[in-house]
């Protein structure tokens, strides 16, 4: 049986180690019914977990391009090794709460999450983000063709996807209640949060860190600009991920 949902995941360098896609993989294995591979693309497989299938990150050609997760965008070449059907990507830092068989479910060609941080423009974060595999190699194509150029109109990789999804008019958000981000809707305001841990959002099925803090500074506790972003430990975060 060919299985045509698939859950992929990237690390390359220094900055993860391999016990955050392990981590990832036991969140995802306890939060999903429906028939999917796992497949993390990496240069470096050592420490994965047994069932973790492993890919080599698709060549992509970043001279004169700062390295800003522009690698994700290789996801899009028209053929993904042996992969066929429909793709969700997951961020390594990410906190997995509830069942993830809605990311499949939802109806859409792409979907990502609406960036917070931008919230008069259209760009989306890509810590999750669903899309057909094959189908929009021409991403790459423009990419490649706007070379050293593209620092001049975007950020990054997720604002540079966001708008060739809109330009094609299958850009998509998920339901906002779905992906909170961590430090712009859990934290508790100054001075509470020097005295209550951050909320834990129960619509939440995925919660998002980006920046700081880290999950693992979070579930220690993190001391930001002067004491305005202190976060007590959050407790919480043991409770859906392997420690």
């Amino acid at each position: 049986m060919t299985i045509d949902k698939n859950i992929i995941c990237m690390k390359w360098g220094n900055k993860f180690g391999p016990e955050y896609v392990n981590r990832l993989y036991k969140m995802v294995e306890k939060n999903i019914t429906i028939p999917h591979r796992f497949v993390c693309f990496t240069d470096n497989s050592d420490g994965l977990a047994e069932g973790i299938e492993t890919r080599p990150i698709p060549p992509l050609n970043e001279e004169g391009i700062p390295d800003r997760m522009w690698k994700k965008l290789t996801v899009f070449n028209k053929e993904l090794y042996d992969l066929t059907g429909t793709a969700l990507f997951l961020d390594l830092d990410i906190v997995i709460r509830q069942s993830l068989d809605p990311f499949f479910e939802l109806d859409g060609d792409f979907r990502i999450i609406k960036d917070w941080d931008f919230p008069n423009d259209i760009i989306g974060n890509s810590s999750v983000f669903r899309f057909e595999i094959g189908k929009y190699p021409e991403i790459l194509d423009h990419f490649y063709g706007l070379g050293t150029a593209i620092r001049k109109h975007f950020q990054n990789e997720q604002a540079f996807l966001s708008y060739e999804m809109f330009e094609r008019g299958v850009l998509q958000y998920w339901p906002e209640e779905w992906t909170p981000s961590f430090k712009r809707c859990c934290l508790q305001k100054f001075p509470m949060n020097w005295f209550k841990e951050p909320n834990d959002p129960q619509d939440a099925k995925i919660v998002i860190f980006h920046g700081k803090p880290t999950p693992d500074q979070a579930r220690k506790g993190y001391f930001g600009k002067c004491g305005f972003r202190y976060i007590k430990a959050t407790k919480w975060i043991d409770k859906y991920r392997e420690n």
